[in-house]
């Protein structure tokens, strides 16, 4: 019977050990499960924020363009072909 019991012991200490585990693994990957939910959240959320600034740039550059092609036509039409040609002497490079 002395020998019995010691196994016994044993065994229920394995069990405990095992649902201590099993509950610890399940509490950390809610945990982490949760902290990827929110840093995709941040990350949702910092991407529409960088798309309305990048339309309100875009905005900015063309009403500055339209101005200055209706202010000085000749100039931005100098501009234009000047670029126009550096490209197009880095493209045959």
């Amino acid at each position: 019977m002395a020998q019995g019991s010691p196994a016994r012991a044993s065994d229920k200490i394995s069990d405990l050990k095992e649902s201590d585990l099993k509950e610890n693994v399940s509490e950390g990957l809610s945990t982490a499960g949760d902290q990827a939910e929110n840093v995709v959240r941040r990350l949702a959320e910092q991407g529409r924020e960088a798309g309305k600034n990048i339309q309100e740039v875009a905005g900015n550059i063309k009403g500055a363009v339209d101005k200055s092609v209706q202010d000085q036509p000749m100039a931005a039409l100098a501009l234009v072909a000047a670029v126009g040609f550096v490209l197009g002497a880095l493209w045959k490079s």
